[in-house]
């Protein structure tokens, strides 16, 4: 890949996050990600790449666009797999909530796993964690191991986790064995991520989610030196039946990294919809918006943060009427 890519992908992101972000507050997840989507869309055909979307929106039937095989890019430049969320958080968008994203993922033809849209178990990790825990593990065996990694007591710990019903009884068990808790609504991509920064104040990820997302995030901890671990969870025999289509006959497998982004080069993008513990959302100051993003590339190893200040007004299709 080029490495022109990287700040390519980040016009794309910046562009669905000016567009959502307008929909903060407003109760109206389908208008912040129909935003966010559209003008995700309309930069793609800009950037010098042959992608194919393997995550994305959904099938054909189901997605106007950013659908399961749509071609992306201008025709010219590296033949690429993409994994796209335009509005990662709709519903955090629509409530004014913390930590939504406009994401996208990149890695060599054939490099991502197609993961269906299912749920996902998931453990993510920070570099020092790296090969310290696994996700068949007990709760407190590897909060005990990311603890020692990190230097750290079990007490001075923080575990983000979804609030779901589902998730009660890992909750018990994470209080139980001592450490704190970050209970999220949605977004666990963002929670992924956060696991590799100190500053987020996030030590490990547990619980399921999207197995799409656990893609996202695999690209972003890839680059960032993390980990993450995944077992689909089908809940149906159609699901089961993805499951074996992918080639996983054995539902129990558990997915490496590996697994789910293969080769040593991929990209990852992100802009902050709205305010989250990584990144900064969107600002809007009479005729322009401010946005703050991240991309990383894994090759290079190169992490870089970036402050934008956009013009709204030659942009008329970002502003609500």
């Amino acid at each position: 890949m080029e490495r022109s890519l990287s700040m390519e992908l980040v016009r794309v992101t910046e562009a669905a996050a000016l567009a959502s972000a307008r929909w903060m507050g407003r109760g109206n997840k389908e208008g912040a990600d129909q935003a966010a989507t559209e003008a995700m869309r309309d930069v793609f055909d800009t950037v010098p790449m042959k992608g194919t979307v393997v995550i994305g929106e959904g099938e054909m039937d189901e997605a106007p666009m950013l659908y399961i095989g749509e071609r992306l890019g201008n025709g010219y430049g590296p033949r690429v797999d993409v994994a796209v969320d335009p509005l990662e958080g709709t519903n955090i968008v629509a409530n004014g909530e913390w930590n939504a994203l406009a994401v996208i993922a990149i890695a060599d033809k054939g490099n991502l796993l197609h993961a269906p849209d299912m749920y996902m178990e998931k453990i993510a990790v920070g570099p020092e964690s790296v090969g310290k825990v696994h996700i068949d593990a007990p709760i407190k065996d590897n909060l005990r191991a990311v603890a020692e990694a990190k230097g750290k007591d079990i007490e001075d710990l923080v575990v983000a986790i979804l609030n779901r019903e589902r998730h009660a009884k890992k909750i018990q068990e994470i209080r139980e064995a001592g450490a704190r808790i970050k209970l999220m609504g949605d977004g666990d991509v963002a929670a992924a991520i956060n696991t590799a920064f100190d500053d987020t104040g996030v030590d490990i990820l547990l619980g399921s989610g999207g197995a799409p997302e656990g893609v996202l995030a695999a690209v972003g901890l890839k680059c960032l030196g993390g980990e993450i671990q995944g077992k689909l969870l089908p809940g149906n025999e159609e699901e089961l039946a993805r499951c074996k289509k992918m080639g996983i006959e054995d539902v129990n497998r558990v997915l490496m990294m590996e697994d789910l982004v293969r080769g040593d080069d991929c990209i990852f993008a992100a802009t902050g919809v709205t305010d989250g513990e990584l990144l900064q959302g969107v600002r809007y100051k009479g005729h322009t918006g401010q946005t703050q993003s991240i991309v990383m590339r894994a090759k290079s190893g190169t992490v870089r943060f970036i402050d934008g200040k956009h013009s709204l007004q030659k942009k008329p299709d970002l502003v609500i009427r």
